[in-house]
């Protein structure tokens, strides 16, 4: 597998793993619960192009960011390739605290629109997937790596409204237990880029002598 296959692959699927819409399904279907047709199609609309906006901006900017604190690449890769691990093992183990939680839930059924907050950030965007589009970019090369990162976040984003318009027949088809343990399988190849992170990031630090 030539390196520029090898990128696209890793960062296809480190984004919509970390994403993960499928996760999201139960709750997005409890906050929607009363809404009619037209309102769910366009919660899941505006939730997936407020989600793709973001992780496009911080895309654009968290290298800058992290290095006006201060913040290696290499520190950053390894601190970011931990996080990707903690999340895999939430997900391995059918878990999304770092994505959402009760609370989030219960504010998105008191609000009227809950396709930016709790949906759209932090259901879909959170702190993994922000992290994880960062540290994509900080190792591209070429403007083409950098397309390739762009363009996968794009395809996150129409998987994730698609993955939302069609969460009932899903939720009815899977069920709660064939979600996670679709879940549980992303978590298991999730744990693998990862650990990939961490090696790259204590290499790029010379850690290896």
């Amino acid at each position: 597998m030539g390196p520029m296959l090898d990128f696209v692959l890793t960062t296809f699927a480190s984004i919509l793993f970390v994403v993960d819409p499928l996760g999201a399904v139960p709750a997005y279907l409890v906050m929607v619960e009363s809404d009619d047709a037209s309102r769910r199609r366009q919660t899941a609309l505006k939730a997936a192009l407020v989600a793709t906006s973001t992780l496009v901006l911080f895309a654009a900017v968290g290298d800058a960011i992290f290095r006006l604190f201060g913040f290696t690449m290499p520190a950053f890769r390894i601190a970011g390739g931990i996080i990707l691990f903690l999340v895999a093992l939430d997900m391995i183990r059918a878990q999304r605290p770092t994505q959402e939680g009760p609370g989030e839930v219960n504010e998105g059924l008191a609000k009227d629109d809950v396709a930016v907050t709790p949906l759209g950030i932090p259901m879909l965007a959170g702190p993994a997937a922000l992290s994880t589009v960062a540290m994509l970019m900080s190792r591209t090369e070429t403007w083409q790596h950098a397309a390739v990162v762009y363009a996968a976040i794009v395809v996150t984003g129409i998987i994730a409204y698609g993955t939302l318009r069609l969460a009932e027949p899903l939720y009815r088809g899977l069920g709660k237990t064939g979600i996670h343990v679709f879940s549980r399988v992303l978590g298991l190849i999730l744990t693998s880029i990862a650990v990939q992170f961490v090696l790259d990031g204590l290499k790029a630090a010379d850690l290896f002598g």
